[in-house]
């Protein structure tokens, strides 16, 4: 499929190939010129440059010969933006990919309750963007990590109506209760919410919805287990369900857990985000680090 007519003109990124061998900041440092040290790792560290196809924010992140590197040629809006809830770590005309905290919904639920979409429209407004968030998928008020929301109704219809083919990787990192007894596995079942609005699960067709989960044991110890899971379905409170399933409840966890809250939030977070973007249809790659807070639980 060709690229959209109005989206990556060649005016609208610089582009460079690597000669040496490095990491992105020794890089750009060298090879970048008319900003300043602090302008690139503003830029870095606040919205990220396009490494390949990935848009990278780690300054030591490495660089090989042949690395094709795009740097947005768009006047940044790092002094407009300023939320301790919401981090924009990509944005152009169509779409924004945020990286959002514990504490904050994903859009409201009353007039005066906090959510990303109230503090994107916000940004749009200062920056003279004529566009609103539109929210296309949601995470939990106490769930932190990468969201993806549209800048216009088209954007948000495309998406919407081919989601599970746009979006080919979702992946979330949670802290567990217990050591997980499996390396890795899967787990399918149905599920449905009930009058209270808990999410219960069946082993057979209970009019709810399939949903499946793999999961991946990235470290353990005695007491915990740090757990990458990938969503092949996106059910409402998928991986918090089916880790009480296992037997092994996200820690944190008031609705579907047994107590053991070790850091005082739930620790779930949505870490990697992959999908083709809905104009251009260029594969795009983001991935926040893992909270150092879970990695501290699991020494």
């Amino acid at each position: 499929m060709k690229p959209h007519n109005s989206y990556n003109k060649p005016g609208d990124y610089d582009h460079f190939v690597v000669d040496r061998a490095g990491t992105l900041l020794e890089w750009l440092l060298e090879n970048v010129k008319g900003l300043s040290r602090s302008k690139i790792k503003q830029t870095l560290q606040g919205r990220g440059i396009r490494v390949g196809s990935k848009v990278v924010t780690q300054f030591d992140y490495p660089v090989s010969v042949g690395t094709k590197i795009a740097l947005s040629k768009t006047k940044r809006n790092n002094d407009i933006f300023k939320s301790r809830y919401v981090k924009i770590v990509y944005e152009d005309r169509h779409l924004v990919v945020v990286e959002k905290n514990i504490g904050i919904l994903s859009m409201a639920a009353g007039h005066s309750s906090l959510n990303v979409k109230a503090v994107l429209d916000d940004y749009f407004k200062k920056s003279r963007q004529k566009c609103m968030a539109h929210v296309v998928h949601r995470l939990d008020r106490e769930t932190s990590g990468l969201m993806l929301y549209a800048k216009d109704k088209e954007t948000e219809l495309l998406l919407e109506r081919d989601w599970h083919h746009i979006v080919f990787d979702r992946r979330y990192v949670a802290v567990v209760s217990g050591e997980m007894e499996q390396r890795e596995g899967t787990i399918a079942n149905w599920l449905k919410d009930n009058k209270a609005y808990i999410t219960y699960s069946s082993p057979v067709d209970n009019g709810g919805k399939y949903a499946v989960t793999h999961f991946h044991v990235l470290n353990r110890n005695d007491n915990y287990s740090l757990v990458e899971y990938k969503l092949e379905t996106g059910r409402k409170n998928q991986i918090r369900v089916h880790s009480a399933d296992m037997g092994h409840p996200v820690c944190g966890d008031t609705k579907y857990g047994n107590g053991d809250d070790p850091i005082g939030r739930l620790c779930l977070h949505a870490y990697v985000l992959c999908f083709y973007h809905p104009i251009t249809h260029v594969p795009m790659t983001f991935e926040t680090p893992i909270p150092a807070s879970f990695h501290k639980i699991i020494k």
